[in-house]
């Protein structure tokens, strides 16, 4: 049996988890695009603003996250109480997001 994964599809959804750990280490002040791209290239180099704003754009539609998407161009995000819930394992994480099982 083979078994073939869909590398762009565990891409998005480790980049959503670690957009997710970046904001809540940054909590409660949140954070701006230029600091999660920084997390995200040094978990994939090749990263781009364009992914991370896709994965921005996800998190904010599963009301984890809340962007402010400013006149300037820049993005700021920052955590909901569900966002909190999901990075502290307090919540069930549906699928979409690549969060680790619980080893604790």
């Amino acid at each position: 049996m083979s078994i073939k994964l869909d590398m762009d599809k565990v891409r998005r959804e480790n980049l959503r988890w670690v957009m997710l750990l970046g904001l809540h280490n940054a909590a409660p002040y949140g954070a701006y695009e230029e600091i999660l791209l920084s997390i995200a290239h040094a978990l994939y180099p090749d990263a781009t603003q364009l992914e991370v704003r896709r994965a921005l754009d996800y998190l904010e539609d599963r009301r984890m996250i809340e962007l402010d998407k400013r006149p300037d161009g820049r993005w700021h995000a920052d955590m909901t109480r569900l966002g909190t819930d999901i990075a502290e394992y307090t919540a069930q994480c549906d699928p979409g997001i690549a969060r680790p099982e619980r080893y604790w």
